[in-house]
């Protein structure tokens, strides 16, 4: 680790820690300006999904990530978890007692409300207009704080680069110069994921259950789950079922998770001082390793 190293994540570390204690734990560094009118969404439709991993394939092209291990639809094998270089998956979901397995798609909800932005001290979380939940690795500090946030367990920590912190998500693929829409959605050949603007997905999701109520249960996954989010699911199983957690509120958690971090400020400011220590010495060790190899 250079001395600019240092001095940069001291910076932001030491900023991070005085915005927590100034005060911005009002909400008002989570911010945004989007509206129901600029909100966009992705629409996924469970009982048109067959589980061909396209969208997993095609999101890990366009984000340079690892392509998955397991090829088209196999399924034998342990289940595929989110984690820093996997940022969706395509799993078999559903208990034999209540029909067979169905493939379903998980990735980050991008939620209206996001506890992940209302927590992080140093904006590297931020919603835009349209409503995305952007990531900016040059602002993480590598506190963790979205991880425990978010209540769909979405945010996953670079554990091989602590030196670097770092964490991985779905990022809609806003974060590129152009942007089209998600390369999933792009890649389904089924139609099982449509992406638009929210309000017009969610119209469509209700329509589709008035017009099929045999195929469909009433329930518009992510319509209300904390707060709502722009992944809105259909399906003709039930969603506990299906592995989603049901028991969320139908309000935003940034509220919740403000009232907790307010209390603790000065163990931030602790917990800031102790990891920039601990990094600059892990780094100075590692440094002094590489010279005594070379001698």
């Amino acid at each position: 680790m250079t001395r600019r190293t240092f001095l940069r994540h001291s910076t932001v570390g030491a900023l991070g820690a005085c915005a927590v204690c100034a005060g911005v734990a009002d909400g008002s560094i989570a911010a945004s300006a989007a509206t129901d009118a600029t909100r966009i969404g992705t629409l996924v439709d469970v009982t048109r999904c067959i589980g061909c991993r396209a969208c997993v394939r095609a999101c890990n092209q366009r984000n340079g990530l690892p392509q998955p291990e397991k090829p088209s639809t196999v399924w034998n094998g342990p289940v595929e978890e989110l984690n820093f270089g996997r940022w969706t998956t395509v799993n078999l979901q559903g208990t034999p007692a209540n029909g067979a397995a169905v493939p379903v798609k998980r990735q980050c909800m991008h939620c209206l409300e996001p506890a992940c932005v209302s927590v992080c001290p140093v904006a590297a979380l931020q919603q835009l207009p349209n409503g995305v939940v952007m990531y900016r690795k040059e602002r993480c500090i590598g506190c963790r704080y979205c991880m425990f946030a978010c209540p769909f367990g979405i945010p996953k920590f670079e554990w091989e680069a602590s030196l670097d912190p770092e964490i991985g998500k779905c990022q809609f693929c806003a974060q590129h110069a152009v942007f089209t829409g998600p390369a999933c959605a792009q890649a389904c050949p089924t139609g099982a994921l449509k992406f638009g603007s929210r309000q017009a997905l969610l119209a469509e999701a209700k329509a589709r259950i008035h017009v099929r109520p045999e195929r469909y249960r009433d329930h518009v996954y992510g319509e209300h789950e904390a707060g709502g989010t722009a992944w809105l699911y259909l399906s003709s199983r039930s969603f506990s079922d299906l592995g989603f957690n049901t028991q969320l509120p139908r309000f935003g958690l940034p509220r919740l998770t403000w009232v907790a971090l307010k209390l603790v400020p000065g163990v931030v400011i602790a917990l800031v001082i102790v990891l920039t220590s601990v990094s600059f010495r892990m780094g100075r060790l590692a440094q002094q390793a590489a010279v005594h190899d070379r001698t």
